[in-house]
């Protein structure tokens, strides 16, 4: 993570169904020039309007803290905050673009839900965001030659990112559970890292990750694992791992969301 993050602000360009669970949104603007991206699972928190039309209200940043001047800005105006990878970051005619992949989500009703599915199916060109760079939480031990990634659909921009850029000697495994087969996509990735696509069909979020997870060989003991996505994957998908004889420290895992029926996914 930086020592003194940056808040960047940008506009949207275009929103693009790209599955049945995602839609991809593009942002640009002249601050982006100077974003310092890392690959990988390179992420940051987005802030968007709470509503449209009312004026996007920055915190004041300082070193790392940025929490509590956000929670002083009136709660009328105070703007959603959420986190999300950077999908992609390119050089473009306009300038620098960024995609963000914003998982969709539906309530009881089959209506879109959460702020940020909302806003990321209805964005309109030039719509106002900011986004405060936080770094990765990738970190490769020296040394480790196997990779192991597991994650549901909220932690698949990260999965693609982190394969993309891996050391392309590296062999291991990613296992990415989808809620829908159309969700499934061909990730570029090391030849010796073995890419499984696992979908939800109707199980509690992360159990068919998990399944998948626990049936597989023991990883060696110098190996690393990333594991991302709703809490309960990431805390029992990393107690499969320890299990298995990983040490607790060459493990990642980051509780994305937690999952409660009809609610919105948080990345």
């Amino acid at each position: 993570m930086p020592s003194s993050p940056r808040l960047f602000t940008a506009t949207v360009v275009r929103s693009t169904r790209i599955s049945p669970s995602f839609v991809r949104v593009t942002i640009a603007g002249e601050q982006l020039d100077e974003f310092d991206w890392v690959g990988h699972d390179h992420w940051f928190r987005l802030f968007l309007p709470p509503r449209p039309g009312v004026p996007l209200q920055l915190p004041e940043v300082s070193g790392r803290g940025w929490y509590k001047p956000y929670l002083a800005i009136p709660e009328a105006v105070r703007p959603h905050c959420s986190n999300y990878t950077v999908a992609d970051l390119r050089q473009s005619a306009q300038g620098v673009e960024m995609d963000i992949d914003v998982v969709l989500h539906w309530d009881a009703a089959g209506a879109i839900a959460g702020a940020v599915a909302i806003w990321a199916n209805s964005a309109a060109p030039g719509s106002p965001v900011a986004l405060l760079d936080q770094g990765r939480l990738f970190d490769l031990p020296d040394g480790a030659r196997e990779v192991h990634l597991v994650a549901d659909e909220t932690g698949l921009p990260a999965v693609r990112g982190i394969l993309r850029d891996l050391d392309p000697t590296l062999e291991g495994s990613a296992i990415v559970e989808v809620p829908d087969p159309g969700d499934i996509e061909e990730l570029a990735g090391p030849p010796g890292v073995e890419v499984t696509f696992v979908s939800r069909s109707g199980a509690a979020p992360g159990a068919a990750a998990l399944a998948e997870l626990r049936q597989r060989a023991a990883p060696a003991a110098d190996a690393y694992a990333f594991v991302v996505g709703e809490s309960t994957l990431a805390t029992e998908g990393r107690r499969a791992l320890h299990r298995a004889g990983l040490p607790k420290s060459r493990i990642t895992f980051s509780g994305f969301w937690k999952h409660t029926p009809h609610r919105a996914h948080t990345r």
